[in-house]
């Protein structure tokens, strides 16, 4: 099995949620105020953890990776990728707030429509970002910067690591699960996905099923 960093699974999980939130649009049936509510519930927690992914990279990773070697011009373009990100999520918030206070068809349309913008200049910008930065993860992951990185992104409160990891590992390929098991120790992520990781369960993970 090859390799892979613990951020190139995060962005499985992030691919992942994208075409469930397409194909759940293209779906969606007018009028269903309980199924708007599930994907309300369900865009709540997508949109904060890759808010908190993207932001995290510029403050924790970009320092670290320009300390190994990586061009400081290309963490600027990464930046401006994540700004588009940031502009097209917006307007994916605004239309996903629309859909779960008026589950209506041109609602659902210009969610759709919203999503699969987002999609496409998400995934663009991870291609991209893997393909440049995902040999650097691999090759200097037993670095003293790289290891510092780890343990910074890992400063957060338990409900948080609870519902990320839940989050990561729900409908994780071997490949992704390997990646994250091989970073966090098995009886961590177990308390982590188990106790905290209660709620994404039930209130997100089961909208998907």
């Amino acid at each position: 099995m090859a390799e892979m960093s613990m951020n190139k699974a995060i962005h499985g999980a992030i691919r992942r949620d994208l075409t469930r939130f397409v194909t759940a649009l293209e779906t969606f049936p007018p009028g269903d105020t309980g199924r708007s509510q599930q994907l309300g519930r369900a865009w709540e927690n997508f949109d904060d953890l890759l808010t908190h992914h993207h932001e995290g990279e510029h403050r924790i990773a970009w320092p670290a990776l320009q300390k190994v070697g990586v061009d400081p011009g290309l963490l600027t373009a990464m930046d401006a990728e994540h700004d588009v990100m940031a502009a097209a999520l917006a307007d994916a918030r605004d239309a996903v707030g629309a859909l779960t206070r008026s589950p209506g068809e041109a609602e659902a349309a210009t969610a759709l429509a919203a999503i699969r913008t987002l999609q496409e200049v998400t995934v663009a910008h991870l291609d991209h970002e893997e393909a440049e930065i995902e040999p650097v993860y691999l090759a200097k992951r037993d670095a003293p910067e790289i290891k510092a990185m780890g343990k910074q992104f890992a400063k957060v409160s338990p409900a948080l690591g609870g519902r990320f990891f839940a989050w990561l590992l729900d409908g994780a390929s071997p490949e992704e699960r390997a990646a994250v098991t091989g970073e966090v120790p098995g009886p961590v992520l177990t308390v982590l996905t188990t106790v905290f990781g209660r709620g994404y369960r039930k209130n997100v993970a089961s909208v998907w099923r």
